[in-house]
């Protein structure tokens, strides 16, 4: 993203037939936007609609116990394979609930396959698949969590299924009896050997119950879905009993550092190589409880709180250090481009335009509303904002 100059402006508002939950991706000068009301639509750099996907019937709120998405369909952010051209959506349908997978013709948004990934060992109508998809090991990976109010019988899962629909589905379950959901929106990070790391919520397990991998960061085989490292703070299970668990931000991959806070106030520092299993961080300090995903420049962490965002460097021994603290409104997963970190207000419904050195709003502009974990994707000189209306196109220059 070339460096912003001047202030931002709204170039153009695209109304889009459901609320837009999901990151938009851009592939090839395609804009792809994913809405609730299971429907993908590309746009070309201009903005002009190319193609328009309806899949299905969204999942109406009457047919779940809880939750906080009316119509639930698409919400977790899509992803593109170049080595298939095609472009891959988690969808819930209603009537009852339940999940597919959807492989689409990048070029003219043809469905190609799709295939259903409820497993069993779980309550279909209580998994809800929230965060980012991802591709690995020539598979994508789709995470799933439960619904706001933790209702009903949902595990922790991650479902790996083949690129080419040739094959078997795979998967991983956290071991617990009930929650432990894998649900923060930027699902899993991948390093460069293709492992997966998610994060995970809090489990039913308590003080005087076995440990059961909730509360934690876990490293995934993309080629097995078997877990190969772990890591939980040592106060796992009181987390648990106070739902302060690592779950609600993604595990942030810097050099050889894993960085992961949640929703207690505490960050932690692992080594990519070794987790740690239980306690074996190498750092931890009181930072911020932090919701949402985060964004690296450098060996500089820009993480969501609920309090601002706060810029932490990690040095080379694995230390944090807080650089700056943003106003306390501006609680988005930030993004960073031109110059600027760029993160909402969600509740004003405002993108901020931050200096990086100092955290201070250099620009802001109204976006319109948008959802809690709502994050912008940088194209050009533009900022794409998904918002409950559709897609807000901001220009830098």
């Amino acid at each position: 993203m070339p460096a912003v100059h001047g202030p931002p402006k709204v170039r153009q508002r695209l109304k889009l037939d459901g609320a837009v939950y999901a990151s938009p991706i851009v592939v090839g000068g395609l804009t792809v936007v994913a809405t609730e009301n299971d429907t993908v639509y590309a746009f070309d750099p201009e903005y002009r609609q190319v193609w328009k996907r309806h899949l299905g019937s969204p999942s109406p709120a009457g047919e779940r116990e809880c939750g906080n998405i009316d119509p639930l369909g698409i919400t977790g952010t899509p992803v593109y394979d170049a080595t298939t051209g095609l472009v891959y959506v988690a969808t819930e349908y209603g009537g009852p609930p339940r999940h597919e997978l959807v492989a689409l013709d990048l070029a003219h948004g043809s469905e190609r396959w799709r295939r259903g990934i409820d497993l069993p060992g779980t309550e279909t109508k209580a998994m809800q698949e929230r965060g980012a998809l991802a591709v690995s090991g020539g598979r994508v990976w789709v995470p799933f969590g439960g619904l706001t109010g933790d209702c009903g019988g949902y595990k922790g899962r991650v479902v790996g299924v083949p690129l080419d629909d040739t094959g078997a589905t795979i998967a991983y379950t956290v071991p617990t009896t009930r929650e432990a959901g894998t649900w923060a929106p930027p699902g899993p990070s991948v390093d460069a050997d293709g492992n997966l790391y998610v994060s995970v919520g809090n489990g039913e397990s308590g003080v005087g119950d076995p440990y059961d991998y909730s509360d934690s960061i876990l490293k995934i085989s993309p080629k097995t879905a078997k877990l190969t490292d772990s890591f939980s703070p040592t106060t796992w299970a009181t987390d648990n009993a106070s739902d302060l668990d690592l779950g609600s931000q993604g595990p942030t991959l810097v050099g050889p550092w894993v960085f992961i806070a949640g929703k207690s106030g505490t960050a932690y520092v692992l080594r990519r190589g070794h987790l740690g299993a239980i306690g074996g961080q190498v750092s931890q300090a009181e930072v911020c409880k932090s919701f949402g995903g985060t964004a690296v420049g450098g060996d500089i962490v820009y993480m969501p709180c609920t309090d601002g965002v706060r810029a932490v460097r990690i040095d080379s021994a694995g230390t944090m250090h807080v650089l700056w603290h943003a106003a306390d409104a501006i609680q988005g997963s930030p993004v960073v481009g031109g110059g600027r970190v760029w993160a909402l207000a969600q509740d004003a419904g405002v993108l901020h335009a931050l200096d990086p050195t100092t955290g201070k709003t250099r620009e802001q502009v109204g976006v319109g509303a948008t959802s809690r974990f709502a994050t912008p994707a940088l194209y050009r000189n533009e900022v794409l904002v998904p918002t409950l209306a559709g897609l807000t196109i901001v220009t830098t220059s």
